[in-house]
């Protein structure tokens, strides 16, 4: 009987951790949603249209299009600006409010998850909202730290990638500003959640400071540069 009592000991411990592991991916799954949907669409009950992009899986020909399409023109977005990417998120994209809703989303039109996945929600799937999460994404991974850049020129550079008109001129205009900021810009994330409630020209005054910045230091090439230079130690220069 001796001999059974640590084969005993050894069962009740395995339970033990498997009941704790069990618990701890339910209240990931409860506390952080979007986590765990990007861990497992399928869990949420999405299926894979494409290679790395997960939807709902009763599309109609032409929902399905949209989204091949957006991320796609997206992705080109992306390429185009970086010359390649370095990175390949996979995207969990909804076409109605429910779904969004039940893999963690809220009132944004999309989101980066963890820089390893994109949300995009019924009002976010076309190529500019797409380009915009995938290009703090691309941003990311370029980056020593997540704070090796301000956040305004975090969220303009990504207006600049996605070249969305709500924010910034033509790329052809002599100066792409259509809000020319006043003061500081947020440089945290805490300070730009903070601020975004405030002010709903916030995105339009930091496209502008960036793509200042750019045309200051030699555009993309330059700021390919510059990101070479962050991860060597050199800190950020903001103007």
């Amino acid at each position: 009987m001796r001999r059974n009592k640590p084969r005993r000991l050894w069962a009740r411990i395995a339970a033990t951790l498997t009941v704790l592991l069990a618990a701890a991916v339910a209240g990931v799954a409860l506390a952080f949603p979007s986590v765990a949907a990007t861990t497992c669409p399928g869990c949420y009950g999405l299926t894979e249209l494409q290679d790395g992009v997960y939807t709902e899986p009763d599309l109609t020909p032409a929902q399905r299009s949209q989204v091949i399409q957006s991320v796609a023109q997206a992705r080109q977005l992306v390429t185009a600006f970086y010359g390649a990417r370095r990175t390949d998120p996979s995207l969990l994209v909804c076409l109605t409010d429910s779904c969004y809703r039940r893999i963690g989303g809220g009132q944004e039109r999309g989101i980066a998850i963890l820089n390893r996945a994109v949300m995009l929600s019924p009002r976010g799937v076309n190529p500019v909202i797409a380009a915009h999460e995938l290009s703090h994404v691309e941003l990311h991974s370029r980056l020593p730290s997540a704070d090796a850049v301000p956040h305004w020129f975090d969220e303009g550079l990504a207006v600049v990638v996605s070249n969305d008109s709500r924010y910034l001129a033509p790329p052809s205009a002599q100066d792409r500003c259509l809000i020319v900021p006043d003061g500081p810009l947020p440089a945290t994330l805490d300070e730009w959640l903070a601020t975004g409630t405030k002010d709903p020209a916030i995105y339009a005054k930091s496209a502008c400071r960036t793509s200042r910045w750019l045309r200051a230091h030699g555009d993309r090439a330059g700021l390919l540069a510059q990101l070479e230079r962050l991860n060597t130690g050199e800190r950020f220069p903001s103007s």
